[in-house]
């Protein structure tokens, strides 16, 4: 029974996000490598843009449009247009393998590609065999010859009359699709909706988040062919918060530069951005003090890392997520319970994975599905569920294996403390069992990272004849490389003795998987012939 005075049934959609972007903000600014453009001028470039989609290439609703492409503000522009006209946003991450590109595109039945120009012969390659694509449209300089139908995305702005009026678009639509990066089998689609995607940005602006305002710019080196660059193309026009976007160029020095020139506030990358930037930092070379809050997720943030930001002044707040909680989930910072902690003790609770963001519920699960209490010893898999939280796979049947009882089994292993933080130990298949005992890779590489002669660091399992599985260190020297008995020795002072590591590899690279975490897949196979005794 539906009773009188209810609230009004507005719709949370990406379009009342672009209609606060226009109307309140439009002296916000986007800074991009194409130059800078205002929030008020890149709506109407969108709207254009909205005309391109449904007259030029018939774009109806639920039709998927790909992109192919790095941060930019073009790129910016299909975040909004493709939603606004009901049509499904494929961000397709450029570092997946062609074949892995090829199927991706086909599974998602795409219409239309937008592509950066320099990506164009990684099209070409695959476009034979694309199955459903109509046209392709270059973002920037195009000169695909193998491609056809062939335009230019600035040429059919210039040449399109802004739509008059949009679609009213439900909030349970499909806004984007964004396929995970794939490291074991095909990689799956998570389809994201436009109400889920408004209440994940509505939550990063909380202050308990990233506490996003109008005076805030933004600086998302995450990818934006990547979990949506985190939500924060939609987050920040959301309070106003200006937008800075690097392009294809995240080396050391542009991001310095960038972060410096730009006077940025908050920004975002998983850990190796920022491993790579801080000699820069320490030797003086660029200015950061304008950023409050440095945000990094993808992996588990080294204690190291962030005491060492720390004495240059500034703070990293480690997150998590993944593709399926779309994508954001947790934030770590200190809480009520923790006011009584020492400096020490506040990194390492700022090590820990954190506390659950508000409209996401989390449990932890025994592999006989028993739930495990919150007594910061228990070690189960995280499972989630809420609003943003993906309830299937797009199209796959493997989904009743991620899925079930309404929640995501997300395959990372932790414990939760009494006072609701919880902290990930490893992934499941990352875990190294040893004489029938558990030990932690994660936690591990996080200690090896702060070993002044180890630029990079992974921890994998090899076989052992007498204990099951036994830990090897692979690492990345700084300068001439440090032996296992001085490695152990670091180690030793905060690990039981059977954690310590049995071997050291040495490696000029750790392979790293398209979205920059350890490919451990590729390590072990490189080690399969080491056995230990």
């Amino acid at each position: 029974m539906t009773l009188p005075g209810l609230m009004q049934p507005a719709q949370l959609t990406i379009g009342s996000i672009f209609d606060r972007m226009r109307t309140i903000y439009p002296e916000g600014e986007v800074v991009s490598p194409e130059g800078r453009i205002t929030y008020g001028a890149i709506a109407d470039r969108i709207l254009r843009l909205c005309s391109v989609l449904t007259e030029r290439f018939g774009i109806h609703p639920g039709d998927r449009v790909a992109t192919f492409g790095f941060n930019s503000s073009r790129h910016f522009e299909l975040y909004y247009a493709v939603p606004l006209v009901g049509a499904v946003l494929h961000t397709v991450n450029v570092r997946l393998f062609p074949e892995q590109i090829e199927y991706v595109m086909n599974h998602a039945e795409d219409r239309v590609v937008f592509f950066d120009g320099d990506l164009a012969p990684n099209i070409e390659e695959i476009a034979p065999r694309l199955k459903t694509v109509d046209a392709f449209v270059g973002m920037g300089a195009a000169t695909a010859s193998g491609l056809s139908p062939l335009f230019d995305h600035d040429e059919l702005i210039a040449a399109t009359q802004p739509a008059p009026s949009l679609p009213n678009v439900p909030e349970n639509a499909a806004c984007g699709l964004c396929y995970t990066s794939g490291t074991t089998g095909m990689p799956k689609g998570v389809l994201s909706s436009h109400r889920g995607m408004w209440l994940h940005s509505l939550a990063q602006c909380t202050a308990d988040c990233l506490g996003l305002r109008e005076a805030d710019r933004v600086f998302p080196i995450v990818p934006m062919f990547h979990a949506f660059a985190w939500g924060l193309p939609y987050s920040a026009p959301f309070t106003g918060a200006e937008l800075i976007f690097h392009g294809s160029d995240t080396t050391s020095p542009n991001v310095g530069r960038l972060l410096q020139d730009e006077r940025v506030t908050v920004t975002a990358a998983v850990p190796t951005i920022w491993k790579e930037l801080l000699p820069h930092l320490q030797s003086g070379e660029f200015d950061i003090s304008s950023v409050r809050g440095i945000y990094i997720g993808g992996s588990a943030v080294p204690q190291p890392l962030i005491e060492a930001y720390h004495a240059l002044g500034s703070k990293i707040v480690q997150l998590w997520g993944m593709t399926e909680t779309g994508p954001l989930a947790c934030v770590s910072y200190p809480r009520r319970p923790h006011t009584s902690l020492d400096e020490k003790g506040l990194f390492e609770l700022r090590a820990k994975t954190g506390t659950i963001m508000p409209g996401v519920e989390l449990r932890i699960a025994a592999p006989d599905g028993k739930i495990m209490p919150w007594d910061g010893k228990s070690v189960g898999e995280i499972e989630v569920r809420g609003p943003w939280i993906a309830g299937a796979y797009y199209n796959d049947d493997s989904s009743d294996e991620k899925f079930h009882d309404g929640w995501l089994r997300t395959g990372d292993m932790a414990y939760v403390e009494p006072e609701a933080v919880f902290k990930i130990v490893d992934r499941a298949k990352d875990l190294v069992k040893s004489g029938g005992e558990w030990i932690s890779s994660v936690e591990l590489e996080g200690a090896l990272l702060g070993h002044p002669k180890i630029r990079d660091a992974a921890v994998v399992g090899i076989k052992s004849a007498k204990w099951d599985e036994r830990p090897v260190a692979v690492i990345v020297p700084r300068g001439e490389a440090p032996t296992l008995e001085s490695i152990r020795e670091f180690l030793a002072p905060n690990f039981a003795k059977w954690w310590l590591p049995d071997d050291v590899v040495v490696v000029d690279e750790i392979p790293k998987t398209s979205v920059g975490k350890l490919d451990k897949k590729v390590l072990r196979a490189k080690l399969g012939d080491l056995e230990l005794p």
